[in-house]
């Protein structure tokens, strides 16, 4: 019989400090553009350094529930302070480059493929998916469901079975990789304009464009502030 008992584990400090801030936002009523009390001021009233505020600021950062605004301080990006467990983003943290690499060898072969072969219906799926997407976020939200749109309308115009069900196969953890990228500040917009390039290109029956505007869009999902964070830093 396998032993289920494990070691106790005591909580990291900056999930200490996490708990605390959230007591904090709960108690204070704030709300989502508001403005948490200076690093100075938290490590004084939590007595703890502030390099453990950080790193707590930190993780917050890569769930997208704070901004931290170069010399401005940090702002809520949420109604409320509700991580996740450090465990989990550790765990996506350790998957998600194989996921991204995943991603650039079949989509930029997709692109590539959605130049050669799509036709008019194709064409029309994808500007409707960049319509939703254009939609999304003009009413402030993150665009996932016009992104997950394009990209699908993308695969179907590469008229490749099989790319189309390995893509079906990783389709979870794409998901999760979306939504990594959408909530970073600034990304929705950014996204969608190279959504546009990718369409044009494979609008004007272009490979070697689409090949590329695919490209340089997986490489700006790539940068997210999950893969910069050092779970043990303390």
């Amino acid at each position: 019989m396998a032993d289920s008992l494990r070691p106790v584990t005591r909580p990291r400090l900056y999930e200490q400090v996490m708990a605390q801030l959230r007591e904090h936002v709960d108690g204070q009523g704030l709300k989502t553009g508001d403005r948490l009390p200076p690093e100075r001021e938290l490590a004084e009233r939590l007595r703890v350094s502030r390099a453990s505020i950080k790193q707590a600021i930190v993780v917050l950062e890569v769930q997208g529930l704070v901004e931290s605004r170069h010399g401005g301080g940090v702002y809520l990006r949420a109604d409320t302070l509700d991580p996740e467990p450090v465990a989990a983003l550790v765990e996506r943290r350790r998957r998600l480059p194989d996921v991204l690499d995943a991603r650039e060898a079949l989509e930029t072969k997709l692109a590539e493929l959605a130049a050669l072969r799509r036709d008019d219906d194709d064409l029309d799926a994808i500007e409707a998916a960049l319509e939703v997407m254009g939609a999304e976020i003009g009413d402030g939200r993150l665009g996932e469901d016009g992104d997950r749109l394009f990209h699908a309308a993308v695969t179907a115009a590469a008229h490749s079975a099989l790319l189309a069900e390995f893509m079906r196969e990783i389709g979870e953890q794409i998901a999760e990789s979306r939504h990594e990228s959408l909530q970073q500040p600034d990304r929705p917009a950014r996204s969608l304009t190279q959504h546009v390039r990718i369409a044009a290109a494979i609008r004007a029956q272009d490979p070697a464009a689409a090949i590329a505007a695919m490209r340089e869009h997986l490489e700006t999902v790539r940068r997210v502030r999950l893969l910069s964070w050092n779970p043990d830093e303390d």
